[in-house]
């Protein structure tokens, strides 16, 4: 038997990723599904396929002269924090989520840009690392990088709290298998849509909760695929706005020199 379960490896690559040193660029890009992967690479100068493991599908390449990487992360906070883990232990330096997002306020429009500054904390993977209270806010530089690359692009966007949940059906007010709903269920999306939370996703509290306690810098930008208030939905709606802003707001971080390259 071997040793050493706290800490598993795979022929010297990390366990899940299958990555080892030099495999990953200072900068990650973080989508959830793994064939966003292969969309966000396919936008890049050149690019070259690491490994496909389980949901973590990985491409290292150069976006405009720079290094970057792609790492699908799957649905959800536990295989987020999975990726971010084996990544910091391979070299990156920063992260940057990328996906869809329900939007719970009127104005935000199908395919608009969601920019996190922060996250509410209701994933449960946040919490084996950290008390509740523990705040879980994007990185200013990260969020500016967005901001400014979003703008430059025109690109429709705004910037607010998200919220990160474990259930896609219950956790966003939907209706589980033959209707089951719980009074909690039933009131989130008004709780949250009063408190001005833009919408909801999986994935940005449990990376902006790692990026706090291990000190790099991190940031989301989603498109809005639905509306809860509207009722409106459309798959993948301004995704490739989302890929688009990331990628130069990449640019953005290592021309300003808050990455070093």
């Amino acid at each position: 038997m071997s040793k050493g379960a706290s800490y598993m490896m795979r022929g010297g690559k990390q366990y899940h990723l299958l990555v080892g040193p030099g495999d990953v660029a200072p900068i990650v890009l973080l989508p959830g599904d793994p064939a966003r992967s292969d969309l966000i690479a396919s936008t890049w100068d050149e690019s070259r396929f690491i490994a496909f493991h389980r949901e973590f599908k990985i491409y290292t390449g150069k976006y405009r002269g720079y290094p970057i990487t792609v790492t699908s992360t799957g649905i959800g906070g536990p295989s987020t924090a999975i990726a971010v883990e084996e990544l910091l232990r391979v070299g990156a330096k920063a992260m940057i989520r990328v996906g869809t997002s329900g939007a719970i306020q009127r104005e935000i429009r199908l395919g608009d840009l969601i920019i996190g500054s922060g996250a509410v904390r209701l994933d449960g993977t946040s919490r084996q690392y950290v008390r509740i209270e523990y705040p879980a806010v994007a990185d200013y530089r990260v969020v500016s990088a967005l901001v400014e690359a979003a703008e430059t692009l025109g690109y429709r966007y705004h910037v607010g709290y998200t919220a990160s949940t474990d259930s896609f059906y219950l956790g966003q007010g939907r209706p589980g298998y033959r209707g089951y709903m719980t009074p909690q269920s039933s009131q989130i999306i008004q709780e949250l849509k009063v408190a001005r939370v833009l919408a909801f996703e999986m994935e940005a509290a449990t990376l902006y909760t790692l990026s706090g306690i291990y000190g790099f810098p991190a940031g989301c930008v989603c498109t809005a695929v639905a509306n809860r208030i509207t009722d409106e939905y459309m798959v993948d709606a301004g995704i490739e706005y989302a890929v688009k802003v990331a990628n130069e707001a990449s640019r953005i971080l290592y021309e300003k020199h808050v990455i070093e390259a």
